[in-house]
This record gives structure tokens, sequence and C-alpha cells, in this order.
């Protein structure tokens, strides 16, 4: 019997390349112009949930390996230090409590809208893109955890970024590193607000659009501003590392260098912050909160011969 060619010859192999080429076009055509390729994908990624996970076992076993083969004086030194920490943490927890009550006494003279604790939900690291040219990755929380596409994402030192992609059980995150990730912050120091996108970098994010006199300086905190409705207002998020000021120029070139640990966090806090029109019913000014009564009130204070009707305060 003749032997069957184990590679066959001729022009079908050049077939079927195009046929691929043509259908893996008309793919990416389809899922850049449409949104039906979205449950698509999301259907997919239940399929690979279960090899997301086998991939994360070999580095989750490195971990436990490391753990438990630690000889005894690494973990004495380790506890100590978690000690020290603890210690520390109480002590700003108790001064903490005492702003904390300071400030809502404060909230309740100016008839303010109160400050609530924002519920969240824990995530691991599942995988890591690996396109230097995009920073995203895939975390074990889905739909069914209460994930959502637009989600803020922190870790313990600061914001991470955003999911972009939900699954059943994973979620995809655009990181604050990557260059297609913008988000409006404050300055801690003085309150000025600008734009920080990602510059392609883990290191370094760039503060755009920043007028050449203005008030920012080398070690300025930038925290989320709360102003587009989607990161809530004070986490923190890059800390100012250059400031370059060209002659000439209206702009200063200024980057900072994010406060999460992108390259080496593995715990991370989805945030479930209030809807942005439950926001807009009980605030007033975004950095006050002062409520709609208040400001009736301190106009009828200011205007005794005038009544401000509820037409005129939104």
């Amino acid at each position: 019997m003749p032997i069957k060619p184990l590679f066959s010859h001729g022009p079908l192999p050049g077939y079927r390349l195009f046929f691929c080429a043509l259908a893996a076009s008309a793919l990416m055509f389809v899922d850049h112009h449409f949104t039906r390729m979205e449950q698509v994908r999301a259907q997919m990624s239940m399929v690979v949930a279960p090899v997301q996970w086998i991939v994360s076992v070999p580095s989750d076993l490195l971990n436990w390996g490391s753990l438990a083969l630690s000889d005894q004086q690494a973990l004495v030194d380790e506890n100590r230090r978690l000690r020290e920490q603890i210690l520390t943490l109480s002590h700003r927890g108790q001064r903490m409590a005492n702003l904390t009550a300071e400030n809502s006494e404060l909230r309740d003279l100016l008839n303010a809208a109160e400050r609530r604790d924002i519920p969240y939900i824990t995530a691991e690291l599942l995988s890591l893109d690996n396109d230097p040219f995009s920073h995203q990755m895939v975390v074990n929380r889905g739909h069914r955890n209460g994930a959502y596409v637009g989600q803020p994402v922190i870790d313990a030192s600061g914001l991470v970024g955003q999911i972009t992609a939900v699954s059943a059980y994973s979620s995809r995150v655009l990181l604050l590193a990557d260059a297609s990730h913008a988000l409006p912050v404050q300055l801690n120091r003085n309150g000025l607000r600008f734009i920080v996108q990602g510059a392609g970098r883990y290191s370094s994010v760039n503060v755009m659009h920043v007028p050449d006199t203005a008030d920012i300086r080398e070690g300025d905190l930038l925290t989320t501003s709360g102003l587009a409705g989607r990161f809530p207002p004070g986490y923190p998020v890059a800390r100012v590392t250059e400031v370059y000021h060209d002659p000439g120029q209206p702009f200063a070139r200024v980057t900072a260098e994010p406060m999460a640990q992108l390259q080496r966090s593995r715990h991370f806090l989805l945030l479930f912050p209030p809807p942005q029109q439950e926001i807009d019913e009980h605030a007033w000014d975004e950095t006050l909160d002062i409520s709609a009564a208040a400001l009736r009130s301190s106009l009828q204070l200011s205007n005794p011969d005038q009544n401000v009707s509820s037409q005129e305060v939104p």
C-alpha cells in the first residue's frame, strides 16, 4: 500500500492559509465594530478559565514550597516585621478614629451628606498579558461574584486599574500603566486637577496638559478626584517624580510613579462605589459634599428677605 505523506504538498495548504487569514481578518473587523463579540468572548473565557487556573498552579506551589522550606530565622524576622507593622497601623487607626469622629461632627454642623464605606471583594492574580505593548492581567473574579466592566481595582498601596472584560469566573483588568488608560486626578496638596495617562511602562505615568505655571512639585501625591464617576475620590494613584519646564512651551512635562505595586501584587480589591445618580442626589460639591438643603439654608441666611425656591438650587 502506498505510504500517505505526513505533510501534503500542493496548492491546498495555500488555500487553507488564505482561508484562515480571511477568517481572522473578518473576526477582528466584527470584534472592532460590533459589540456582539463581547458575549462570545465572555463565553469562551469560561472555557479558558480552567486552563488559567491550571497555569497558576505551579506559581502557587512554588510560593507554598518556599514558605514551607523557609528556615526558622527567616520566619522569626518576618514575624517581627509584621508585628511592627501591626503596631504602626494600630497607631494610625487610633488617630484615624479621632479624625473620623471630628470630621463627622463637622459634617453634621454643615448638614453635609454622610460619607459611606465602599464595599469590596478580594481577588487574586491568575495571569499577566505577555504582550509588551499591553499592560493587562486576569483575576479570579467574574460576574458571578458581582464584577462588572469599569469596576475599580486597587491593591494595598493604591489604584491598579479597571475591569474591561468579565466572564463567569474571571475578569480582565486594564492596568494604570497601559498607554490606553487615562483617569482624572487631583493634587493632594492643593486640589489642582489633571489627567493621568499610562506611559506603557510599569514604573511611570504621564500627567497630561499641566500648565507651566501650575503649582506642582516633585513628591506631590496624586489621588483620584471622582469627577468621571467611575473611580471613587481619595485613592492614591501616583507620586510626582519629575517636573520639567521647557522654556517657551505652555505646558510642563510631568511624570509620576504609580503608587500600586503593579509588577509585584498578587491580591487585589474590587470596589463597588455607589452609582453616580445616587451621589448627585446627596451631594452638591464633590470636594465638600455639601447637600442641596445646606445650600438653600445658607442662601436664606444671606438673603433673609427672599425665599429661595427648590427650582433655583438643583
